[in-house]
């Protein structure tokens, strides 16, 4: 186990002396928990590590810098080695134990992993500078942890379980006192409580503290966050019941759907008999710099208000309010805000009352933006969602509908078992497609394993020299936000959209009788590269994407010029009614990144020539971190793909050219 220390430093007493004070560690959450939550997890490496030798020097109990989000957001967005984030950090962190969050068998993902790869990279978790390893499982499935726990302990870490809280008709205190038991049984070295959405009141965390207090033997840490208000309340009852930890961030990174400020909550406890040795002309320090840095990082639709209380009634927690706002925002459809917080609920109770925490809150909440955004509940299903029903993320707290469970599975049966036994080791063979040139370490291949897309889009990107490398996705992101100084053009659509390509067919039959072999057509920043054969031109499978910018409507180039103007007054007769085609294609239902096959590593599973059945899935819409299968909607015949594998696509943008079988 870890050794865990206290600060130094004491705070100035008011009223009780030392000698009959408790001591209260203080988890500072600043530099994970904080960002993810308030700034969808874009603070970058530099911005910690300017500010880590002073937040080691507070007195912490310990420091929670890794992990949840972090892992993923580095590679995708910020295009940083997660890794090197956590060894700089541990470089300059000399005195404060360092904290992560281990999503139990999700590692860091969004679904199961082999036991190979969780005890793997827990073994380079503790070689790179974690301490103390805060497990849970979204459906608080015991089984779900075993192996974390296990490999925790085998490398030397500090192992803390942890309890999804949350409020429905099966989550009693009776239930979550059995859950903590069954962890310590496992091995747990302290036990923490996971308010994740912000909705432990006070008189429930005094009864659910003081029943664990009694039934069960390791410390207890209290994490709540602050989103309905009653989170500093719920912590001073907390302790008074027993807790001796409890989370906290600095001001600046504080309150709204983070945890409270811990310049509150060590003024609260100086008034009672609990001290907590924190040096706060640092904590002075540590606020001024996060105020400064603050107008950089915060996204532009950071919420006005303080305090949610809606959260109550839909329970999304701190990580994923600021994530679906965001997510919302990437769709265009951020005006459904208020609709998908009261579809949530009913899709929670739909799927068995399952706590929303990651992976399980992007599950629920996801599923219910697909809800909402299709008009028709259940229409669009993400794999993610069907994996859970089927029992592949773990047991639900209560059974699910079964007509729900139909409607989602069809005629594929539950599971019952551990769902990681029905995982193959993955490690032997997992890097057999990439290049070895991108591979500098096992901590690259790790990566590989819980996010390879992003991944190897990062290991690419890191693999070019330091001039040649595009800018990070999150300098865009940031770009697009910021207001402009002057009134900006009216932007350039950059993709073909259902409209676009009916006009283009039209124009392409209007030009079908002219004499000369290649026709090249311009519209947005995409283009139709033609050749003429046997007396027709076939527009379906020359479709291609150009550098070409700025067109802002159809025209003819490259073709012999005389040519054309002799034949435009008779061959091209002006026209608005689109022409009628036999083709049709398969659209983005929404805003992502297009997949050839369900699994994005793997090559694609339908290609070109190749006769589908309808319902048949033909490619994968990536979106709000979860994988949304593309169903054909007839029989028919695929005939073209219309963007590259890995391409951003918009919703409405034609995906696939189809015909009819």
């Amino acid at each position: 186990m870890a050794k865990i220390t206290t600060g130094k430093k004491n705070v100035q007493m008011t009223g009780i002396g030392k000698s009959r004070r408790t001591p209260l560690r203080i988890t500072d959450t600043t530099l994970r928990d904080g960002h993810q939550s308030l700034w969808a997890t874009r603070m970058r490496s530099r911005d910690i590590l300017d500010i880590i030798d002073t937040i080691d020097s507070v007195g912490y109990y310990s420091l929670e810098v890794w992990g949840g989000a972090t892992f993923d957001v580095c590679l995708r967005f910020l295009r940083e080695n997660p890794w090197e984030r956590l060894r700089q950090i541990k470089a300059h962190a000399k005195k404060t134990p360092l904290q992560m969050l281990l999503r139990g068998q999700n590692i860091l993902g969004y679904r199961n992993y082999p036991d190979d790869l969780l005890d793997r990279f827990v073994a380079l978790a503790c070689a790179n500078g974690i301490d103390i390893f805060r497990i849970f499982d979204a459906l608080n499935d015991t089984r779900n942890l075993e192996q974390a726990i296990k490999s925790v302990k085998k490398h030397g870490g500090h192992a803390q379980g942890t309890l999804c809280y949350t409020i429905s008709p099966v989550h009693t205190i009776k239930k979550f006192v059995e859950i903590a038991k069954e962890q310590v049984q496992m091995g747990i070295d302290s036990l923490a409580i996971k308010d994740m959405a912000g909705i432990l009141s006070p008189i429930a965390a005094e009864k659910l503290v003081s029943a664990l207090v009694n039934e069960v033997k390791v410390p207890i840490q209290m994490h709540c966050h602050a989103t309905s208000g009653m989170a500093v309340s719920a912590y001073v009852e907390g302790v008074r019941a027993g807790a001796r930890a409890i989370d906290c961030a600095i001001s600046p990174m504080a309150g709204y759907s983070s945890q409270p400020p811990v310049e509150t909550m060590i003024s609260i406890f100086q008034e009672m008999p609990y001290y907590a040795n924190l040096d706060q002309d640092a904590l002075r320090t540590i606020c001024k710099y996060f105020l400064d840095l603050a107008p950089k990082r915060q996204l532009s639709h950071h919420p006005i208000n303080i305090i949610d209380p809606d959260i109550l009634l839909h329970h999304i927690p701190g990580g994923m309010i600021s994530n679906l706002r965001s997510q919302l925002q990437q769709q265009n459809a951020l005006d459904k805000l208020d609709d998908v917080l009261l579809e949530l609920p009913k899709v929670r109770e739909d799927f068995g009352y399952p706590p929303l925490v990651t992976p399980t809150s992007q599950i629920v909440g996801i599923q219910a933006v697909m809800n909402v955004l299709s008009g028709k509940r259940y229409s669009m299903v993400p794999q993610e969602t069907k994996d859970y029903v089927k029992g592949l993320y773990g047991q639900p707290p209560t059974p699910i509908d079964p007509k729900i469970r139909k409607k989602i599975l069809g005629r594929e049966k539950v599971i019952t078992c551990r769902p990681a036994n029905l995982l193959k080791p993955i490690l032997p063979t997992v890097t057999n497609d990439v290049d070895p040139k991108l591979i500098n370490s096992e901590e690259d291949i790790i990566s590989y394993c819980l996010f390879p897309e992003p991944a190897l889009e990062y290991l690419k990107w890191r693999n070019l020299p330091t001039e040649e490398r595009p800018a990070p996705p999150v300098e865009l992101e940031q770009k697009k936000d910021e207001k402009p100084e002057h009134e900006p053009a009216p932007p350039v659509k950059p993709f073909l959209t259902q409209t676009d390509y009916i006009e283009l067919r039209g124009l392409l039959d209007k030009v079908s009788e002219l004499q000369f072999s290649e026709v090249l057509i311009r519209r947005n920043d995409l283009s139709l590269n033609l050749k003429k054969t046997s007396g027709l031109i076939t527009s379906h499978s020359t479709v291609e994407k150009t550098s070409v910018q700025n067109v802002q409507t159809a025209e003819l180039v490259d073709a012999p010029k005389p040519a054309l103007e002799s034949q435009q007054s008779s061959s091209i007769p002006p026209s608005s009614q689109p022409v009628k085609t036999d083709h049709m294609t398969i659209d983005a239902p929404l805003n992502g990144t297009f997949y050839l096959s369900p699994a994005p590593s793997k090559p694609p599973f339908v290609k070109e020539g190749d006769a589908v059945k309808r319902n048949d899935t033909v490619c994968i819409v990536e979106a709000m971190k979860l994988f949304n299968p593309i169903k054909a909607p007839t029989d028919c015949r695929i005939v073209r793909f219309m963007v590259k594998h890995g391409d951003s696509v918009e919703k409405g943008q034609p995906l696939i050219v189809i015909e009819n079988d």
